[in-house]
């Protein structure tokens, strides 16, 4: 039983605000899926300011913050949209601003192959279709039917660590929109095409794209949103020294 000591009361209250917070954590970390079909109507002005407030407490090296994000909404997310299918229909080059990788070896590879064949089975494409997995590579650029972007772009003095920084931002912010029932998407893919992206969106020319996320209300009647990756044991990936 706990005595009414100041320091045993405040040390209690303490860890059960521990527990709660890890418990929350857990939740939001296990229930966030990327999302590939999301439903038309827009995430309101509020939530998305408070999902940018959250996300801005992001942890950097040196507090440098050095992301710059774009979001868009009503007719910039259309326009977009248009503007992205008119562009990939001249069959451009990609031109991404860091590296992508030089290769899938195990046990990557096997992971990425898995990811991928688990979306082509919720949605019913056969395995070895390639046009069938061209036609659902191109929904990255339809945004999955997001009603907003949110393009993160960091500046090329910054290098690497910029780029970072970037990455942990970009879950902060999906976490927070998870909080809020806001779906999300990190989109590696858009990035692939930072050329056509600076141009549209004027972005300065010291400035490197990082990613795009689709974020909005998910359509969880569709398949490509009923299915769930999986994630190695942390013995995995994890090595103790003593």
């Amino acid at each position: 039983m706990l005595s009414h000591d100041g320091d045993t009361v405040t040390r209690a209250a303490s860890e059960t605000l521990d527990a709660d917070d890890i418990a929350c954590l857990e939740r939001l970390m296990r229930g966030r899926f990327s999302c590939r079909a999301f439903r038309r109507e827009p995430v309101s002005q509020d939530v998305v300011s408070r999902i940018l407030e959250i996300a801005r407490h992001t942890a950097s090296w040196n507090n440098v913050q050095p992301w710059h994000v774009i979001v868009t909404r009503g007719e910039a997310t259309e326009r977009f949209r248009a503007a992205m299918h008119a562009y990939l229909e001249t069959a451009p080059q990609p031109t991404p601003d860091f590296p992508f990788p030089r290769e899938y070896r195990e046990p990557y590879l096997a992971r990425r192959r898995e990811c991928g064949f688990a979306l082509y089975n919720a949605v019913g494409i056969a395995r070895g279709d390639k046009l069938a997995y061209a036609r659902q590579t191109r929904e990255n650029f339809r945004l999955f039917g997001a009603p907003h972007l949110a393009l993160i772009a960091t500046d090329e003095a910054l290098g690497t660590y910029g780029a970072v920084d970037c990455g942990a931002y970009l879950t902060s912010f999906m976490l927070a929109a998870q909080a809020r029932g806001v779906a999300t998407i990190a989109q590696a893919a858009l990035a692939s095409h930072s050329a056509f992206l600076r141009s549209h969106f004027d972005i300065p020319a010291e400035q490197r794209v990082v990613c795009g996320i689709s974020f909005g209300y998910a359509d969880m009647t569709h398949p490509a949103n009923n299915y769930r990756t999986t994630r190695v044991n942390p013995e995995e990936t994890t090595r103790f020294l003593d």
